[in-house]
């Protein structure tokens, strides 16, 4: 297929069902019984799927969804699947009408990785994307640029970054493999907006125990069976959280070290560490005395430091 000068080259799975949860991952899909169907499936097979996670998100899934169907792909091709976890605004409502099929559960059982399992299962492209409800793509073109990767087999997911390990901003894209990512644990694949291959999603679905990092302890899965993770400037969306308030920041921060320290190896980190890096880890800053100085870094250096306290218990 080819779209705007960019030729996609995937297979089409045919005929999707729940997947079993492998002996592999037994933590995947809990609350699945707990689905709530609300629209049938299209007769055409799409051959992407757009799942989108979101609760309360009114203000902003209208345009999201609006942007996905504005992009250039053939007819039929795309489908969206929301999973709502309790809204108690309209955005369900908003959801539909703008063609989207709608899924609920409960905001009490909601994890990051259960949710985006429940939007997988009701899914039936080959590649699924996963994409913020807050996430916003920059063109047209962007879904199509996002597929482009999976033309090589060995590509497991894909998605955006505008900055690559270092923090130096990104110029194309990067191949992410195990070796890179055990060397920066924090970067790289993203369900904020990324697409993964289905076939791999079957056979290991989602950590949904996790209380965040479901997306890179998947990829990892998969690096370690010798995919790659491409990481491309290219894919980039407007999703930013990094001027949230402190509290939102350190509360992030705070979930996703201990996520990460339960299925990495990291090294002892206390309060001389976390000084250390406060000074010396410059990472996205230009300026030294900025970072150092820097409330919402305070709160993300300070949320990731009781995340891996946490998680030691």
């Amino acid at each position: 297929m080819t779209e705007g000068g960019t030729t996609i080259g995937y297979s089409i799975i045919i005929g999707r069902r729940a997947p079993e949860v492998k002996a592999s991952c037994p933590e995947a899909m809990p609350n699945m019984g707990a689905v709530a169907a609300e629209a049938s499936l299209p007769g055409v097979e799409p051959q992407v799927s757009v799942i989108v996670r979101a609760r309360d998100e009114q203000a902003s899934i209208g345009r999201c969804l609006g942007l996905i169907a504005a992009q250039r792909m053939p007819a039929g091709s795309v489908e969206v699947v929301v999973v709502d976890s309790g809204s108690r605004d309209a955005t369900a409502a908003t959801a539909r009408r703008a063609g989207a099929r709608v899924v609920a559960i409960p905001s009490a059982s909601f994890t990051f990785g259960g949710a985006l399992n429940l939007g997988a299962v009701n899914a039936r492209g080959a590649v699924l994307v996963a994409l913020s409800a807050h996430a916003f793509p920059p063109d047209e073109l962007w879904l199509s640029r996002l597929l482009a990767p999976f033309a090589d087999p060995r590509v497991a997911c894909a998605c955006g970054d505008t900055f690559d390990p270092e923090g130096v901003r990104l110029a194309g894209a990067i191949h992410q493999d195990l070796r890179l990512a055990r060397r920066r644990p924090e970067w790289g694949f993203s369900n904020a907006a990324g697409a993964f291959r289905a076939e791999l999603w079957r056979q290991r679905p989602f950590r949904a125990d996790l209380p965040g990092c479901e997306d890179k302890e998947w990829s990892w899965h998969w690096l370690g069976q010798g995919y790659v993770c491409v990481v491309d400037s290219a894919l980039v969306v407007a999703h930013d959280h990094t001027h949230d308030r402190p509290l939102s920041i350190y509360r992030r921060a705070r979930r996703e070290a201990e996520a990460l320290a339960r299925f990495t190896e990291p090294a002892p980190y206390g309060p001389r560490e976390l000084l250390q890096e406060w000074w010396s880890d410059l990472r996205w800053y230009r300026s030294a005395a900025r970072a150092r100085l820097s409330h919402r870094r305070a709160a993300r250096l300070l949320g990731a430091y009781a995340g891996r306290r946490r998680a030691r218990r």
